[in-house]
């Protein structure tokens, strides 16, 4: 899993001519689910985004607050373009978790995010959607984060 993580002043989702999701202060977070990722990845993504520090009340204080101590906002979309590999010039998504599994996972994830933060100050996009996102950068400070590489079982010694 694959977490771009924007600090923004406002930022919102438009789909089919609609403003789907919008937010105040705080992250934009464009999630790519890999077709290998499980409530692990979940649970390591969740908790960094909630306890990041990014924000403070004091401009010589930076990076003293994580979103979830600001009482922020979080804008989450998802964006399968983020697990990709290149086959020469062209992007290849064979790595990204197929639709069909993706949504009820991306469904999971932003429920699970929001039983852990506040319904209220999480939104989304629209799954599937073309969609254009209006984001005011704050700083700019734009991290990513992944999930940890999971461990083959073959490759113990």
């Amino acid at each position: 899993m694959r977490a771009v993580v924007q600090r923004v002043l406002k930022g919102s989702v438009t789909a089919e001519g609609e403003v789907v999701g919008s937010i105040g202060h705080g992250i934009c977070v464009l999630l790519g689910i890999s077709r290998d990722d499980d409530h692990t990845d979940s649970d390591y993504v969740i908790r960094k985004l909630l306890t990041l520090k990014l924000f403070s009340d004091d401009p010589e204080k930076r990076w003293m607050k994580s979103v979830k101590e600001g009482d922020l906002e979080i804008l989450v979309v998802s964006q399968f373009t983020l697990c990709h590999t290149f086959k020469g010039t062209k992007p290849d998504f064979h790595l990204s978790m197929s639709g069909d599994l993706s949504k009820p996972f991306f469904e999971e994830f932003v429920a699970r995010l929001k039983k852990e933060y506040r319904a209220g100050k999480v939104q989304t996009g629209k799954f599937g959607c073309h969609m254009s996102i209006d984001i005011c950068a704050d700083g700019p400070v734009t991290l990513v984060i992944d999930s940890p590489a999971k461990k083959d079982a073959g490759d113990k010694k």
